[in-house]
């Protein structure tokens, strides 16, 4: 089990149309997982509710964003990770 929140680089970066989060939660807890773009706007919410401890993965699909820079933020447990990502259509 992990011991603490961690959040992993989504794989592939770069990526083109799809790529993969995945993160890992010590406890049963509330989980929020978003995507921005570079200005800060949220674009979607990949998860949002309680989860399980044990290590988690996410696809997320940018067919319908330009190329560029987003970011992704978990939100658990009291803790908050961001990671970057680069789409290249």
């Amino acid at each position: 089990m992990p011991t603490s929140v961690s959040l992993g680089q989504n794989y592939p970066n770069p990526f083109n149309p799809s790529t993969v989060i995945r993160y890992e939660l010590p406890v049963a807890t509330d989980v929020r997982l978003e995507v921005f773009n570079i200005q800060g706007q949220r674009l979607a919410t990949l998860v949002d509710g309680r989860q399980q401890a044990g290590n988690h993965s996410i696809t997320f699909r940018a067919s319908d964003l330009s190329s560029g820079v987003y970011l992704y933020r978990l939100s658990a447990a009291g803790t908050v990770l961001t990671g970057k990502m680069t789409y290249i259509k």
